[in-house]
């Protein structure tokens, strides 16, 4: 046996009974797990040398994703180099930002029109052409690991296009390909379903099932009528997808971001959210992955309550996501923009602190999508907030009509009856540096740039991985262009996915300009977090009472470290009024400064720090 066959296997029979136990009481089918084995081989055969060199290297180091260092950008390849060979050319500019984890938008190929965004899978092995082939992406991950710059891609798990080979051969009637799905002869078990499964677009995409007339059966489309639910109930889809994801990452993908990981279950009668099953293929996942490329990670994307999100870390002794988002906190973040009032905020940041320390999340201002407004209206209550009328509130601030706010968002999924619209938007745009532009004013402007700045700020004094979206680094603006393209205009989330601008990223040396001020300015916050060990994952946090309400205030503790972290929401000056015994330092300027009293301008924030003996 080959010291590459004695890897495999030892990793296997290391977690042979746990897989073969879990897989056999989900789908009690020998035959499918002995290929699902086979399967297993074939990709690690498949791997490529340098990737095995950095898996046995990563066994040595767990926790690498862990690191202080780390700092993540989310892009859209079409959008930031046009194309894969592309964005390739421009790997000095992303190292020189200080990133070393890039994850691209979902690029495989999708039809035209009816993607969502790329959601819409018709082939997990190939690109979409207009970007470039599969070969251009593993040559591109190589080039990104040869800089120690780690890679994110999408996998769409939950369904697939309408056009994919299985939909075609489930249309043309083929049995087989229809159990890959969930065919129905009538409506009738569809509107049982509908009694107990809620909608995910109830005003764009009405309903969990399209009637597809090719085949004469009603099919399940949770998401959008060219959507087609996967049933994972199927073991051939289970392996199959399965092999998909290894051969993603087998191409040099280090990060596996499963997409709508809650619904990919299904029983009649329930929510078909968030089931028991749900956790046990996610768990299987996870251990396809320790066997065939260690090195590789499993980031859940479940876009609910913290009380709903926890449970896919799994348990230490059986773990199932190495990452979530951080989708609470993101909300209650522009809450507080909007109110100046950290309550809710404070309070999210509490419940997060509680979690146990080996919980990492992907902390993030903005990403592609919209954001929404699922708030904890329970906490807000007992202070006279009302849902329907804080959601307007909102969503006015942002788009700009509440006096005093130059916020340039806009609506996304509007239902005026439930005031249920979600906002979108770029960082810069809905911090008011747009407003502030148009008007001239330079005050506002200073105050919109020192609110982008103090957000960053926040964003990296949470523990986890921060995630910026590209161009918010350079203080990129709204795209409205998209209103002039038919196949963009219904879908304002666009206005915040415009190209990334070159001839604004020319001016991010320049500190006298909007792009150049918060790029350096991330420079210095970035590298301030990397250089101290203050911020390591594994440190105490909490928040202080600071005595004012438009004052979040955050303490972080590790090796004689110290560090208070004080972010003032409100437009005016605030003090925050702290009483901690030690002599500090501000890390932005290196000089002294009293904790007793903390005057923050408009919009500012302090990171005071001090090394005890």
């Amino acid at each position: 046996m080959t010291r590459e066959d004695q890897i495999f296997y030892d990793r296997l029979w290391s977690k042979y009974d746990e897989l073969r136990w879990l897989y056999m009481e989900l789908y009690g089918n020998e035959a499918a797990f002995d290929y699902f084995r086979s399967m297993l081989y074939k990709a690690y055969c498949s791997r490529d040398p340098y990737l095995r060199m950095m898996d046995e290297a990563r066994e040595a180091h767990p926790e690498w994703y862990r690191d202080r260092d780390m700092l993540g950008m989310l892009m859209y390849v079409q959008c930031f180099g046009k194309t894969l060979k592309g964005v390739r050319k421009r790997l000095d500019y992303i190292e020189q930002s200080g990133v070393n984890y890039i994850h691209y938008m979902p690029l495989l190929q999708s039809p035209k029109g009816r993607s969502d965004g790329g959601y819409a899978v018709s082939d997990f092995r190939a690109v979409e052409p207009e970007l470039g082939t599969m070969e251009e992406l593993a040559e591109l991950n190589a080039d990104c690991h040869k800089r120690g710059i780690s890679v994110c891609l999408d996998f769409v798990m939950n369904h697939t296009s309408e056009d994919h080979e299985w939909a075609i051969r489930a249309k043309a009637g083929d049995p087989e390909y229809q159990r890959r799905y969930f065919f129905f002869d009538n409506w009738d078990i569809p509107n049982e379903f509908e009694k107990t499964m809620p909608q995910v677009f109830p005003q764009t995409a009405p309903g969990n099932f399209s009637w597809c007339p090719e085949a004469g059966k009603v099919v399940m489309t949770t998401f959008w009528p060219y959507q087609w639910d996967l049933n994972y109930g199927n073991p051939v889809v289970f392996n199959e997808m399965t092999d998909n994801m290894l051969y993603l990452c087998n191409q040099g993908v280090d990060i596996i971001r499963l997409d709508a990981t809650p619904y990919i279950w299904k029983e009649l009668y329930t929510s078909c959210r968030n089931l028991p099953k749900v956790h046990t293929l996610v768990r299987m996942m996870r251990l396809a992955c320790e066997i065939v490329c260690p090195g590789t990670l499993l980031l859940g994307e479940i876009v609910m309550e913290p009380s709903k999100v926890v449970p896919y870390f799994g348990t230490v002794e059986k773990p199932e996501c190495h990452m979530l988002y951080n989708v609470t906190t993101m909300a209650s973040t522009w809450h507080t923009v909007a109110t100046s009032d950290v309550r809710l905020l404070r309070h999210q940041m509490e419940a997060v602190f509680a979690l146990p320390k080996q919980y990492t999340f992907l902390n993030y201002l903005r990403c592609h999508d919209d954001i929404g407004w699922g708030l904890d209206y329970a906490f807000l209550k007992p202070f006279g907030v009302d849902e329907v009328s804080h959601k307007k509130y909102l969503n006015d601030w942002f788009t700009g009509k509440y006096p005093g706010s130059l916020s340039r968002g806009e609506l996304y999924n509007d239902d005026p009856r439930l005031g249920d619209a979600r906002m979108c938007g770029t960082t810069a745009s809905l911090c008011g540096v747009e407003g502030a532009e148009e008007t001239g004013d330079k005050a506002a402007l200073e105050l919109a740039l020192r609110l982008d700045e103090t957000l960053h700020a926040f964003l990296l004094t949470q523990s986890g991985i921060p995630v910026l979206y590209s161009g918010d680094e350079i203080a990129q603006l709204n795209d409205n262009g998209y209103r002039n393209d038919p196949l963009k205009v219904e879908d304002s989330r666009y206005i915040h996915r415009g190209d990334f601008s070159w001839e604004d990223a020319e001016k991010k040396d320049d500190p006298a300009t909007r792009q150049g001020r918060i790029y350096q300015f991330l420079r210095t916050i970035e590298t301030l977090r990397a250089d101290h060990p203050v911020f390591d994952p594994d440190a105490d946090v909490w928040t202080m009472e600071p005595l004012n309400d438009h004052v979040l205030a955050i303490g972080r503790y590790y090796r004689k470290e110290k560090l208070l972290a004080l972010f003032n929401f409100s437009q005016i000056e605030q003090s925050a009024w702290l009483n901690e015994p030690e002599t500090y330092v501000d890390l932005m300027t290196g000089k002294p400064r009293s904790d007793l009293k903390v005057d923050l301008p408009g919009y500012g924030f302090a990171w005071l720090y001090t090394k005890l003996d």
